[in-house]
């Protein structure tokens, strides 16, 4: 079984889960996944997680994301991007690049985002997208994202801007787009959607699918192949020793001197080879000389 990560530059049309089934054909596994569903009209990068690349997933997904795309405005949608009925028209003659520049930055930082009716958020068990189809009332919930960046970019033409955003996971780059229309008692939906990076990782890297579906080679030949070693993981890392080693594949707890870590914190744990052989918690401070205890909560061996 392989392990670690692919990058692929998804394409318009197809879903994620889509490109997971190429790469299933490809690779000839079953465990993969990915990190952070693109909507079938978006391209670019899809981090996809394979063998027990698969369990760090929870981690990789929390990644700030980094977008590319265009803002339409003078029609807003059921789904809020190009695909949906149209639900409102409005003239664009009074709207400017300052205007809409100035109405940006309302989003920038943390604020209250509410969730596209058409989309895989669930209630209950049962996603939004499908209470919508079945003309079901759909929650009104709203959730705190946060916007890091979010300009225009380019020349706008009459009727459209082309912008870039940097905002936290689960933000809704068609929500955004929706409510920015109505920040300017307008309307608008997202017309073209790429994503550029995941945390660290970018769409320069990614290969495509077309080139996925014709390679003949294993996996850690490529370019866009990320060995599970060396998946990028947002907390620091320890070393262990050979004893220490023995007693964290075991599931047991050890003792770590000069931890730098906090009560709670995770901490990716490797060997002397620097396998990552496990990554745990920190689940107490012993004393003020840097002794700490880290449970394993995932091995690998």
């Amino acid at each position: 079984m392989k392990h670690g990560l692919l990058l692929i530059d998804k394409p318009v049309g197809c879903t994620s889960h889509d490109v997971v089934h190429v790469v299933r054909k490809v690779v000839g596994q079953k465990k993969v996944g990915h990190c952070g569903t693109l909507d079938p009209d978006a391209t670019g990068l899809l981090v996809l997680t394979l063998g027990w690349g698969t369990r760090l997933t929870r981690f990789l997904i929390r990644a700030p994301k980094v977008y590319e795309g265009c803002i339409r405005f003078g029609t807003a949608t059921d789904t809020y991007d190009a695909s949906g009925k149209v639900t409102l028209d409005r003239s664009t003659d009074d709207l400017t690049r300052e205007r809409i520049e100035e109405a940006m930055t309302f989003f920038v930082g943390t604020y209250d985002q509410q969730p596209p009716p058409y989309c895989a958020k669930k209630i209950g068990g049962v996603k939004y997208y499908e209470l919508a189809r079945r003309g079901q009332e759909v929650p009104r919930d709203t959730k705190k994202v946060d916007v890091f960046r979010f300009e225009c970019t380019g020349r706008p033409s009459s009727d459209s801007i082309g912008f870039l955003l940097s905002c936290s996971s689960g933000t809704y780059a068609r929500s955004l787009a929706h409510e920015l229309g109505a920040r300017l008692d307008n309307a608008a939906h997202l017309a073209a959607l790429r994503r550029l990076q995941v945390g660290g990782l970018r769409v320069e890297n990614a290969m495509t699918l077309d080139d996925l579906a014709n390679f003949e080679g294993e996996p850690e030949t490529l370019e866009s192949w990320i060995p599970f070693d060396q998946i990028p993981l947002p907390f620091g890392e320890i070393e262990a020793d050979g004893q220490q080693e023995r007693r964290i594949t075991h599931g047991q707890t050890m003792l770590v001197d000069q931890l730098e870590m906090e009560e709670g914190d995770w901490v990716r744990v490797i060997n002397g080879s620097r396998r990552m052989v496990a990554v745990g918690t920190v689940i107490e401070r012993v004393g003020n000389r840097g002794v700490g205890v880290v449970q394993p909560r995932i091995v690998f061996k």
